[in-house]
């Protein structure tokens, strides 16, 4: 029904620019019921994190900025959902324009800005929703303009403990000046120490269990990636992220004026880098820590190869644009098909399987894009 809606709702909303539709797009959500999504295939379960997951294909940091509609995004199918990002001050971002829509590239450049309406409206938000189902995670930000940025994690974590699942320090957004340099060695061991410290004691306070990930940037090289998963290890952070969207603008891309615009790079383009550097990184992890693939997932057959280059669960949001929500569902039956065909009793036997192949070399082993 909703894939239905979205094709007829399309050229309406592709006719507005890419921010407004997106707002629109969300007040729909928020106008409709939170409705229970049809059972999954159990072959699709996945358990990481100390969660159980129904399903592996999961809805990525930044089209629920607020925190507005997670459980009408669960009914849409999504195994998770996860908001944000939140800073602890509102803040407004980036001027308008700042998203763009580059169609025949599958892509979406934005330089936001973690616009956000605050800690304090979004955990209100959470409140409301304690006692339902579903797994919500929350990508969390520092403010632009903070003189402890380290702190503003701390803050964070120590008020949406209990409130979602799982908590992500995003390290790796392109559009907040020097964000990206707490990906070094000595600022990430402080950041990930002072916010473990502040989820273990908020945790322990609460009896609940709030899992604690990182999401990384697709731009790093393999001595800054050995550097940062070495850290996250030693940290015994629960998971990782990979990844964020890119500064590079590859040579490929068809819209040469939009590809000018500054920000970070997301979509299809995205696809062969992130999902080599998700192959390095599992390499890494031994599988210690469960990874979660995110960057150019538009098919079955692309979120098939993020687990197979070492993804527990993927995540996507710019192939929405393109394609609505009927995408979830293709994605979900996909990757059915595909552990019943590989004789995979489950998405953790496929994991990996091809992480040495596609860290040396992306372009002999995964789909043509």
């Amino acid at each position: 029904m909703m894939g239905a809606l979205f094709t007829l709702a399309r050229p309406f909303l592709h006719a507005l620019d890419a921010e407004t539709a997106h707002q629109a797009s969300i007040r729909s959500l928020s106008l409709l019921p939170a409705l229970a999504p049809a059972p999954d295939d159990p072959l699709l379960a996945v358990e990481a994190f100390g969660l159980r997951f129904p399903n592996p294909v999961g809805l990525a940091a930044g089209y629920d900025k607020q925190c507005e509609v997670p459980d009408q995004l669960l009914g849409l199918g999504f195994g998770f959902v996860e908001c944000g990002g939140v800073t602890p001050l509102p803040q407004t971002g980036n001027p308008r324009p700042r998203v763009f829509r580059l169609p025949d590239d599958g892509a979406v450049i934005n330089r936001l800005g973690l616009n956000s309406d605050g800690l304090a409206a979004f955990a209100e938000r959470l409140e409301r929703r304690r006692r339902r189902g579903g797994i919500v995670g929350i990508n969390l930000g520092a403010n632009k303009d903070s003189g402890d940025r380290i702190a503003d994690y701390v803050t964070l974590v120590t008020r949406l403990c209990g409130l979602a699942q799982f908590l992500t320090v995003n390290i790796s957004s392109p559009n907040t000046p020097g964000l990206r340099d707490l990906q070094s060695e000595a600022f990430l061991d402080e950041l990930l120490a002072r916010c473990i410290e502040a989820r273990d004691a908020t945790d322990a306070a609460a009896g609940t269990r709030t899992a604690l990930l990182v999401k990384i940037a697709p731009d790093l090289d393999e001595d800054a990636l050995d550097r940062l998963v070495a850290t996250v290890l030693a940290r015994g952070i629960d998971g990782l992220i990979v990844s964020n969207t890119t500064t590079a603008r590859p040579g490929t891309l068809r819209d040469a004026g939009k590809a000018r615009e500054a920000g970070g790079l997301s979509g299809r383009p995205l696809f062969l880098r992130a999902t080599q550097v998700l192959a390095q990184a599992s390499l890494r992890v031994e599988g210690r820590v469960p990874l979660i693939g995110v960057g150019g997932v538009d098919s079955a057959q692309s979120a098939i190869a993020k687990i197979r280059a070492g993804a527990s669960l993927v995540q996507l949001y710019t192939a929405l644009v393109y394609a609505g929500p009927g995408l979830v569902g293709e994605i979900k039956r996909g990757i059915a098909e595909h552990l019943r065909e590989a004789g995979c009793a489950s998405v953790a036997e496929l994991a990996g399987r091809d992480a040495a192949a596609i860290a040396r070399d992306p372009q002999t082993v995964l789909p043509r894009r």
